[in-house]
């Protein structure tokens, strides 16, 4: 694609398409993904002749234009555009205008083997998320639920343990209530707490296939346990996650955080403002996002609902509890 300018207040820009370009993918069927834009950008978009022309403030313009552009390399190298991701792209560059789209779409961090599917980042703080993973030893993350920070450690361990990187994955959480206490629910100590660790086997499933997460569990491959499991254990030669980290006291989190071993690599996640903890206990990730926030190898990657992936409501329901000053922070 070439850039022209035009208009004398430059709220005119025109793109014209080469030979060779993807046009319709870049367009999308019956010029949909243009007409998305115009609703995103307040802007207006005329296709004809070979040329994009765009017109409407100046600085609107411009991130469409430089957004199209990218789409049109993103889709060069062979990624099918759909409305999400167009709509995405938008979201990405508004919050970040040097991101670079085809570093995000096209970094693939897993394929899940047998279904033909590729995991990738889906904003620009799960591109900064994934590369603080690959190198870092220990990464936390912190913000609302909806980001991803769990699903993409996830697949990162996964990854790692294909690409034969550590021996073992380890996922853990804190088995604190949220309003229901651990003593009324029916069974032993093993079925009391598996309502705590469904989310990691769901994920956990939905990357690998439901045999081969059995295999794994039964060779001690793969432990999917409570954080109270990890006390007097070193940690070596494996990936660590520890879930919901905002409901880990400042005791649990230096336990956990003291258990891990050589060539190991741990991801921390949590949301601050979901805390379950008595009111006069003090949250571990609290205290951790204080502590350590200076260490050298240690990294902390924060996320607010503009990096939320589930449905757009999600965003505005965040962000209405979070202008009301609710959500039960503490410490």
């Amino acid at each position: 694609m070439h850039l022209q300018s035009g208009g004398a207040q430059n709220l005119r820009q025109v793109l014209k398409l080469e030979e060779g370009d993807l046009v319709r993918v870049i367009c999308g069927p019956a010029d949909g993904h243009l007409r998305l834009v115009e609703k995103l950008a307040g802007v207006q978009i005329a296709h004809r002749a070979g040329e994009l022309i765009i017109a409407g403030p100046e600085e609107q313009v411009a991130r469409v234009a430089n957004m199209l552009q990218q789409l049109g390399e993103v889709a060069r190298r062979g990624r099918c555009l759909q409305p999400a991701e167009v709509e995405r792209a938008w979201r990405i560059l508004c919050q970040e205008s040097t991101a670079r789209l085809e570093e995000i779409f096209l970094d693939t961090v897993l394929v899940v083997r047998g279904r033909g599917r590729a995991i990738t980042p889906l904003g620009y703080g799960q591109k900064k998320y994934i590369e603080a993973i690959r190198k870092h030893d220990v990464v936390f993350a912190i913000g609302p639920a909806g980001t991803g920070k769990t699903y993409l450690a996830m697949a990162m361990a996964v990854e790692f343990f294909n690409q034969q990187k550590v021996r073992r994955l380890v996922i853990t959480r804190p088995a604190v209530e949220a309003g229901e206490k651990l003593g009324f629910l029916p069974g032993d100590l093993v079925e009391k707490v598996n309502p705590y660790l469904r989310p990691l086997y769901d994920a956990l499933n939905d990357m690998m296939e439901i045999s081969q997460v059995q295999r794994l569990i039964e060779r001690g491959l793969l432990e999917v346990a409570p954080l109270a499991f990890m006390r007097g254990r070193t940690l070596n030669d494996c990936f660590v996650i520890l879930d919901e980290a905002q409901n880990t006291t400042s005791e649990q989190m230096k336990m956990f955080l003291t258990r891990l071993g050589y060539d190991s690599k741990a991801v921390i996640t949590g949301d601050i403002t979901q805390i379950d903890l008595p009111a006069d206990r003090l949250s571990g990730l609290v205290e951790a996002n204080r502590l350590l926030r200076d260490i050298e190898g240690i990294a902390f990657c924060y996320f607010s609902e503009q990096d939320v992936v589930r449905h757009p409501l999600v965003s505005e329901i965040i962000r209405a509890y979070q202008n009301a000053g609710a959500g039960g922070k503490r410490g």
